[in-house]
């Protein structure tokens, strides 16, 4: 071969570029099916959204039960009580008791209550920019936990409070006050900060309580280290709502007298 002859190409590297340019529209034509395949399948939604989109269609469909739940329930107190009140107008006996449950109603939370009171808001530490953490400070430092919640309405019914309620949830006997995380779970419901504590009762002797509370106390040096949110305001009304739930007793025995 002279120099100003073309060299040829060696005969496998023909044969690779052969073989590719034969793969290609194969390649191409599979890929197109497998796109053709996932969109007739998703229909307009994300395939990839797995476990999070059948959570969430989940807790929207038990709440919607629990609605429903919520409005049977009050028909059936309501027929209840007619039913309560027509016996009591013809039987001495059934008047007596419906009488005494009444006087018991305020105090186990059953009716509505109106009053002079406080508003207690605990809420997390605010976020900073950067995404970091007050110095010293641990993830668990800048939320709200359950002991900080019972420690204040520990102290908010050790002030002689008529009544307390969080978030708009009625508290009485039965009643527990659980966190998951920085969610609150309440009465099978759950809720997110800021947690608002309300109460009807002397709004001096519920400040000096939680001034003397030495869980509030705990609580209130994170308040002044890490930045978050515990505000105690008077109130000149305030609308406890009536526990509506079922009350759950393993038993119950008949008072004195």
């Amino acid at each position: 071969m002279t120099p100003s002859e073309p060299m040829a190409a060696p005969a496998p590297a023909r044969r690779r570029r052969t073989a590719w340019g034969a793969l290609v529209p194969v390649v191409a034509v599979a890929a197109g099916l497998l796109f053709a395949t996932s969109g007739q399948t998703a229909q307009g939604s994300d395939l990839r959204a797995g476990d999070v989109t059948e959570l969430s269609a989940l807790i929207a469909e038990r709440n919607e039960v629990i609605a429903d739940q919520e409005a049977q329930l009050t028909e059936l107190q309501r027929q209840a009580q007619t039913l309560t009140d027509q016996a009591a107008s013809r039987d001495g006996a059934v008047a007596a008791a419906q009488a005494a449950g009444d006087r018991g109603a305020v105090s186990a939370g059953v009716v509505a209550l109106r009053g002079r009171g406080v508003e207690i808001t605990l809420d997390d530490a605010p976020r900073r920019p950067d995404g970091s953490l007050p110095a010293g400070a641990r993830p668990d430092d800048v939320v709200i936990h359950q002991s900080d919640v019972q420690g204040v309405v520990n102290a908010v019914w050790a002030a002689g409070a008529d009544g307390v309620a969080i978030m708009d949830q009625r508290l009485v006997a039965t009643s527990a006050v659980r966190c998951v995380g920085n969610v609150l779970l309440l009465h099978g419901r759950t809720w997110s900060p800021p947690f608002v504590v309300t109460a009807v009762g002397d709004p001096a002797a519920i400040r000096a309580q939680l001034d003397a509370s030495p869980q509030v106390a705990v609580f209130r040096q994170a308040v002044e280290d890490f930045g978050l949110t515990f505000a105690v305001r008077d109130r000149p009304e305030v609308v406890l709502p009536a526990y509506d739930a079922p009350l759950d007793m393993a038993y119950a025995t008949p008072a004195d007298g």
